[in-house]
């Protein structure tokens, strides 16, 4: 782990408070990461994974914002550069589900909602990122990894088929801007994960859903957040140097 501030990657993280985008902020800051980390409540919580990344060595800003609105979302990115004068990577990570459920029972409000944060927001974000990373542009290159889900490939009937379509949307960014910014220096990837014992289920309706799911699982259980974050440290790391446009499926076989 390098202690020149000037030689550290300086990584976003949005969602960074609990679940999955805690374990990556951890994993990252363990690798040597100065991080960004974005919330939408909860300020205790991302507050606690900001120190326990201090710990590990890293410079951590928060930053409160509520994704859903775009023009919020837009002042991420240069709020990183303020903060550490520049920004290396990008996770996607914040995301919602809306209720899980029968397709004819999700209101086109609460798929708005799902899109602005799991779609939109993403691309305000990507777009920034990029701007101020491509080689083109002056910047020095960098990374973005975008968190989807198997969802997004299996269309998620029965359970949250608009929460499927905006995970497919994040998948289609990932393939179109890693082909176009390869040659400015920005390898955009994807990180898709399975069944993972988070809150997300909760706020779903669902909270046993991991459990419930396990038996259809090649592996028989749920996957862990720590599981994803090794996925996603690979992607921001130099050993991914060549790979870009990539899906990493992390979902015990399915």
């Amino acid at each position: 782990m390098s202690s020149d501030a000037s030689t550290r990657p300086v990584t976003i993280v949005t969602g960074g408070g609990r679940g999955i985008g805690a374990a990556i902020a951890e994993r990252l800051a363990n690798d040597g990461h100065d991080l960004f980390l974005t919330y939408r409540d909860r300020a205790a919580d991302v507050e606690d994974v900001a120190a326990r990344c201090r710990a590990l060595g890293a410079r951590v800003e928060v930053h409160r914002v509520e994704l859903a609105d775009l023009e919020a979302a837009a002042g991420v990115v240069p709020a990183a550069i303020a903060a550490f004068g520049t920004v290396t990577a990008l996770v996607n990570n914040a995301g919602i589900t809306g209720l899980i459920g029968p397709f004819l029972d999700a209101s086109i409000e609460e798929s708005e909602q799902v899109f602005r944060i799991n779609v939109l927001a993403p691309i305000v974000l990507t777009r920034a990122a990029i701007a101020h990373m491509s080689t083109e542009r002056g910047g020095a290159g960098g990374s973005v990894v975008n968190i989807s889900s198997g969802a997004a490939t299996n269309g998620a009937a029965h359970t949250y088929i608009p929460y499927a379509m905006s995970k497919a949307a994040l998948n289609a960014l990932t393939t179109g801007a890693a082909k176009e910014f390869a040659a400015e220096g920005v390898r955009v990837n994807t990180v898709s994960p399975g069944t993972t014992f988070t809150e997300i289920h909760a706020a779903a309706g669902r909270p046993d859903a991991p459990a419930e799911r396990a038996s259809r699982i090649p592996m028989g259980r749920a996957g862990h957040p720590h599981e994803i974050a090794g996925a996603v440290a690979y992607l921001l790391s130099a050993d991914a140097s060549y790979t870009t446009g990539a899906d990493i499926r992390v979902a015990g076989g399915n």
